[in-house]
This record gives structure tokens, C-alpha cells and sequence, in this order.
């Protein structure tokens, strides 16, 4: 298939890895130059993460290097695509705008996805006028070593985009789950909470940090605890989320005000090496 992946952040450039090293032709769009070379930038690091630990040969390497290719056009990226999956900020009036532009530019059949964790399938596809063509393709982070993806179906998607979208999955080898397209949608809508309780443990002072995450490590089997994963999910991520599902259920998922704290602090996580730890 002729992939399109609009954002070259960390999940665009993790979707547009996973997709051409499983043999699709893959186009990552970006708003300019200076943004594009970084995704292509951190595409790259995959392929050579990949290779040093094994997990693909030179010959596999060079093979998905001439599968990716970077764009600032558009229309002549969308000129032939397949599947487009949008990656861009968590923000409902941002994408709104990419999905319609992407609507313009790319061919009747062309189906329109977008990598939202928590967004409105129905509201972005409102922007299009194929709603029909029109879903959730929600990845996780690492993309390349997580197997899940949450499929997200509009109030108007039709079925064969649904099996369409699920086919192209299950070729990364990956696993679909459906979801309803109610906010948050299966995995968010329970983690987020459960990530801003723990926040909310730290900040009472009922536990440390450490023993905060070593709970949920050794008492529950988790394979990180809860504010190490907010580390890695990005503190900023974790707030935007929960504003969305704030807004859409009410106090229950209103964030506690140490998160607020720690991304006007720029304590990010992982991405910018401090967070509720230090990386």
C-alpha cells in the first residue's frame, strides 16, 4: 500500500518505521524542512536501533530507507495514497484542519485515519466530505515494539474502510481492538485516571515516588509503574488527555495540579530528560 504520514514526531515517524519496514511505500509530511528532516532524523534512528540489536540486517535496513521517503507538498505526497495516518498535536481544531486539506488533495478512495488518543473520530471526520473514509487508527508508543492498535469507528465508517484499515494493521503485525468513539476510547479513557490518581498519591505525600511505582511493579505486575510511564507517555501528553476527557465526564478526570505544575516547568519526561525522574 501507498502510506501517507502526516506529523514526523515520535509516533509519525514510528508509524511510517513499522510501515515500510513491513514492504509499504511510505511518505511522512511535514509543515516545513526544518521539521521534516528531524522526523526523517528519527525514522532513521529506528532503522539503526533496529540493526544494532539484530532485529533487521543491512540489506533489510537499506530496503526500508528506499521505502520512506519526506515531503513538504501536500498534494503531490497524497497524489497516489492508500491510507493516510495523521500524527499531528492532540488538538481537535488542528486536525480539523489537516483532515481537511487531506480531504482536498487526496484520491475518492484514499482512507483517512487519524492516530488521535482521545479525540472525536465523528467530530474530525465532520471537517471531510467522506466521513465514510473516515477512522480511528489509534498506535502506542514505542510503535515499532507495541502491538496494539485501537480502531476507532465513526458514526459513518463504512465497513470496508474498517476492514481495509484492520488488513493494513495486522501487516505491521500488530493487533486491532475496536472501540466505540466515545473520548478516550478504551485505553486512555481508564489509564488517564489511574495516572492522575498516582500523580495525586505522590503529591499528598501518601508514598514516594519510588515506592509509588515499585506497588504497581511488583503488587500488580506491571512492567513500569504509573509515573514512570507518565515519563514515557510525556507529562504534557498525560494533561492534554485529561483536559479532553475533562471535558467530556466531568471532575472525575480533572488533573491534578502537579501535573499543571511540571509541564509549565517544562518537566516533560523522558523527552526533555526530566520529569518525575531524571533521564
Amino acid at each position: 500500500m501507498n502510506i501517507v504520514v502526516v506529523g514526523a514526531g515520535t509516533m509519525g515517524s514510528g508509524i511510517a518505521y513499522s510501515s515500510a519496514a513491513s514492504g509499504h511505500s511510505v511518505t511522512v509530511i511535514e509543515q516545513d524542512q526544518k521539521l521534516l528532516d528531524q522526523g526523517m532524523h528519527r525514522v532513521d534512528d529506528y532503522v539503526q536501533r533496529n540493526l544494532s540489536r539484530g532485529h533487521i540486517n543491512k540489506e533489510q535496513a537499506s530496503q526500508i530507507h528506499a521505502k520512506v521517503q519526506g515531503s513538504v507538498d501536500f498534494a503531490k505526497a497524497c497524489s497516489n495514497a492508500d491510507l493516510v495516518v495523521e500524527a499531528v498535536f492532540e488538538d481537535t481544531g488542528i486536525k480539523e484542519q489537516v483532515f481537511s486539506t487531506l480531504d482536498k488533495v487526496c484520491p475518492k478512495n484514499t482512507i483517512l485515519a487519524s492516530n488521535t488518543s482521545s479525540i472525536s473520530i465523528s467530530k474530525i471526520a465532520s471537517a471531510t466530505k467522506r466521513p465514510e473514509k473516515v477512522l480511528g487508527l489509534h498506535f502506542f508508543n514505542p510503535v515499532p515494539t507495541m502491538k496494539l492498535v485501537e480502531l476507532i469507528r465513526g458514526e459513518r465508517t463504512s465497513q470496508d474502510a474498517v476492514k481495509a484499515a484492520t488488513s493494513f494493521v495486522e501487516t505491521l503485525g500488530k493487533t486491532v481492538v475496536q472501540s466505540a468513539d466515545k473520548t478516550g476510547f478504551i485505553v486512555n479513557r481508564a489509564l488517564m485516571p489511574f495516572i492522575n490518581e498516582s500523580v495525586k498519591v505522590l503529591e499528598e505525600k501518601v508514598a514516594t515516588r519510588d515506592d509509588i511505582d515499585k506497588a504497581f511493579l511488583l503488587g500488580t505486575n506491571h512492567p513500569m509503574g504509573p509515573l514512570q510511564l507518565a515519563d514515557f507517555i510525556g507529562v504534557d501528553v498525560v494533561l492534554s488527555t485529561l483536559k479532553v476527557l475533562e471535558v467530556e465526564f466531568g471532575k472525575t478526570f480533572t488533573p491534578t495540579p502537579l501535573l499543571k505544575e511540571m509541564v509549565k516547568e517544562g518537566k516533560l519526561g523522558r523527552k526533555t530528560k526530566r520529569g518525575f525522574y531524571d533521564y
